[in-house]
């Protein structure tokens, strides 16, 4: 997995499985820019981090259309083009329907759907153009299990990454002609900052019990489905998704 002199944009990038897939491309000769919404020092600290030259930041609030368009026209300006996109940003925070009142509920839709799917399928588009026009790229979405499985805290997360999956496979279909490929990688939990909270608590030893291996996945393996499906050689798994779940969630 070569990606030498590829330029990359990865949402979310400032920690978690974004940094990791930043430094993994980084590692493997690409440029490299990360996307980030507060966390300024967070992303500094990721950018230092990558091997060789190039690599910069770009603040954006990814769930305003018209931010995703700038950051988009911003990182073609300072890269010239743009072969690998990674959507990685993503929120969900609890709102079990049987704990919520309707306002709540109507909040953790609006913002969750904004983000994840809406976000994401903004980026898909201006990158679209972008790469149509170049001759071709790829495009990784990260999604969950959780869209498989269902998620009972937080319905609107698994429904958000579920749609992701159904937006990326009418791509896959829609964008082929264009020598772009848009697959999936499908995480279980990982050791991140999102999920920190819930992996030391009282349910965490539960978490890492789902899996045979005993444990949740590292950003690393995560980054690894990533760069695979980004590499020379993966066109043909375009609309694919890939599970990265330690076999906790087992489909067919």
């Amino acid at each position: 997995m070569d990606f030498t002199d590829k330029t990359i944009l990865i949402t979310g990038g400032s920690r978690g499985i974004g940094r990791a897939t930043a430094q993994a491309f980084a590692k493997r000769g690409a440029k490299v820019a990360i996307n980030f919404q507060k966390d300024s020092e967070a992303a500094s600290a990721t950018i230092d981090s990558l091997e060789g030259e190039g690599h910069f930041a770009i603040k954006a609030d990814i769930g305003r259309p018209d931010a995703v368009e700038r950051m988009i026209a911003a990182v073609v300006k300072e890269m010239g083009r743009l072969d690998i996109v990674v959507n990685n940003a993503g929120i969900f925070f609890p709102h079990r329907v049987d704990k919520v009142n309707y306002k709540e509920w109507q909040q953790a839709w609006h913002e969750t759907l904004k983000i994840n799917l809406l976000g994401a399928a903004n980026i898909c588009y201006c990158v679209a153009q972008v790469m149509i026009g170049q001759g071709g790229g790829r495009i990784i979405n990260v999604s969950s299990r959780g869209a498989f499985r269902g998620e009972p805290e937080q319905p609107a997360y698994g429904a958000s990454k579920a749609g992701l999956n159904a937006l990326s496979q009418s791509l896959a279909q829609s964008l082929a002609p264009h020598q772009i490929f848009v697959a999936v990688v499908a995480p279980g939990f990982v050791e991140t900052d999102m999920t920190k909270a819930m992996l030391d608590g009282p349910e965490g030893a539960e978490i890492k019990q789902q899996s045979p291996t005993g444990r949740v996945a590292k950003p690393e393996e995560v980054a690894n489905g990533i760069l695979f499906l980004a590499s020379e050689g993966a066109e043909f798994m375009t609309g694919g998704i890939l599970d990265i779940n330690g076999a906790s969630y087992l489909r067919s």
